[in-house]
């Protein structure tokens, strides 16, 4: 199958030149005309999503070429863009920035040319005037591969600094598709870990990426956009589907034949189609203001290995969903709503009880703080006999991980990436059976594995290991069949 939605990968020469305040813009532009739009984000982040998924009413997904592999970048894509009029891609950091020592992998270049899209270039134009075009000229001869199809040009100061710089750029071949104005910041506040996400500030977020579609209605040609964005070549090959993704597993090793017995048979597609679950096995997501960090592959994936998959909030629940036998629990702000987690000592006990039954729990980032003892000295779920407290150093980057520990969802010596993006620190940082080794640049344990338990600091993307999902709902299976 091949994929020919018309779509462009918003860039820019560096990180906070206005990529966000466009892309989204874009999106919502776009989407009040009627067209079904499929927003997209380079990277890991989980924040700017949110706001994608605002301005087009569609889940905004993420295109990591580091964490899933490049070859899954364009199926990928081609999932969460089915069905749309125009895809939205917005960049990560600088055009040619990935991931680092690893030359382009993973950069918004390199996420440009596995898709086949155009590239327009936001450049922050406050500063400069004639210059412009000699940094246009030079992110558009660096790589031939990699299309630079027009420039918006952001916080230009008047009229006359409007002309200048168009004047510069008449000679560099690269059209000017959008100028927009220097005003104040739309109201997009952030704090520790970036921007705020949209669950935290629905009413204002709204208002926020509204200011945003009309700033870029003013300021751009919406209809020289939509042209490039037609002008980007089909996609050959499949089509990510979270069954197909999980349908057909390596077989298992076959028995050893008897002598004079028949010859062992196969298993057949259908039987490694898919595990059999019981009607109605819930594994709960956590969701609302205080985890808001998820990919959308990872439910997919859950309910594609058979899974009735629900979402809570541990801010408001007291209670997890009747028939949980499974929770699952993500990134977030768990840090910023200590108090109000720690109030709620129902649903506290209530994940103990279940982590204690032996029910699968698997728990990134934000969920091994909840899962911790305390969180800066407030009380949490007790599950793990660590403490978890804010800290002022970043922690950021992408990591080369290995499994230490059998675990829900994964055999020990299984090799996946991830991603860790925190301003905590988790005493010890690891258990007696620790859940990860990673690379960093040292070696180094991290994370918990118990019973069903697995927590850890690590973000994975399960489009790149599926049997993480089918594992997952397996051991759910089995603790349902052990319980029962």
């Amino acid at each position: 199958m091949s994929s020919s939605v018309p779509r462009l990968v918003i860039a820019a020469p560096s990180s906070g030149s206005g990529k966000t305040t466009v892309a989204t813009g874009l999106m919502a532009a776009f989407a009040s005309r009627g067209l079904a739009v499929s927003p997209h984000k380079v990277g890991p982040d989980y924040i700017d999503p949110g706001y994608h998924a605002l301005a087009t009413g569609r889940v905004g997904r993420n295109l990591d070429a580091y964490l899933c592999g490049a070859e899954l970048v364009a199926p990928l894509f081609a999932h969460g863009a089915r069905g749309c009029d125009l895809a939205v891609v917005e960049g990560v950091m600088g055009l040619f920035d990935g991931a680092a020592g690893e030359g382009e992998l993973a950069s918004t270049a390199h996420v440009a040319k596995l898709l086949r899209a155009p590239v327009v270039l936001v450049v922050d134009a406050s500063s400069q005037s004639r210059s412009v075009a000699a940094l246009v000229h030079g992110f558009a001869s660096w790589d031939p591969e990699v299309r630079i199809g027009g420039v918006i040009l952001n916080k230009v100061g008047s009229e006359r600094h409007e002309g200048m710089l168009r004047e510069a750029l008449d000679a560099s071949g690269v059209p000017v598709l959008g100028v927009l104005r220097r005003v104040e910041q739309v109201g997009t506040p952030s704090r520790h870990l970036g921007l705020v996400p949209v669950a935290e500030r629905r009413a204002e977020a709204v208002g926020a990426v509204a200011a945003m579609a009309a700033q870029v209605r003013a300021g751009c040609d919406l209809d020289a956009l939509f042209a490039l964005a037609r002008g980007a070549g089909a996609l050959a090959g499949d089509t990510w589907d979270a069954g197909e993704a999980l349908a057909f597993p390596p077989p298992p090793p076959l028995p050893v034949p008897v002598p004079g017995g028949s010859a062992p048979r196969p298993p057949d597609r259908a039987e490694r189609a898919r595990p059999q679950t019981p009607d109605g096995l819930k594994v709960a997501v956590a969701g609302g203001a205080a985890f808001t960090f998820s990919y959308a592959e990872h439910a997919e994936l859950l309910a594609a290995a058979g899974a009735d998959v629900v979402t809570f909030d541990p801010l408001r629940d007291e209670e997890l969903p009747e028939g949980t036998r499974g929770l699952v629990i993500g990134g977030g702000f768990p840090e910023v709503y200590a108090p109000e987690l720690s109030a709620n000592e129902a649903l506290r006990k209530a994940v103990a009880s279940l982590a204690r039954s032996g029910a699968p729990v698997a728990a990134e980032c934000a969920g091994l703080l909840y899962l911790s003892r305390e969180l800066d000295g407030l009380p949490m779920c007790g599950v793990i006999d660590a403490k978890a407290r804010m800290d002022e150093r970043l922690t950021l980057g992408y990591r080369d991980a290995v499994a230490v520990s059998d675990s829900v969802l994964a055999e020990a010596g299984s090799r996946m990436r991830g991603h860790e993006f925190h301003r905590t620190v988790v005493e010890p940082g690891a258990g007696v059976a620790p859940a990860w080794g990673v690379r960093v640049p040292v070696r180094r344990v991290e994370g918990f594995v118990q019973q069903g338990v697995h927590a850890s600091y690590l973000h994975t993307h399960w489009a790149s290991a599926p049997g993480v999902a089918r594992r997952f709902v397996e051991r759910c299976v089995g603790s349902w069949a052990t319980a029962g």
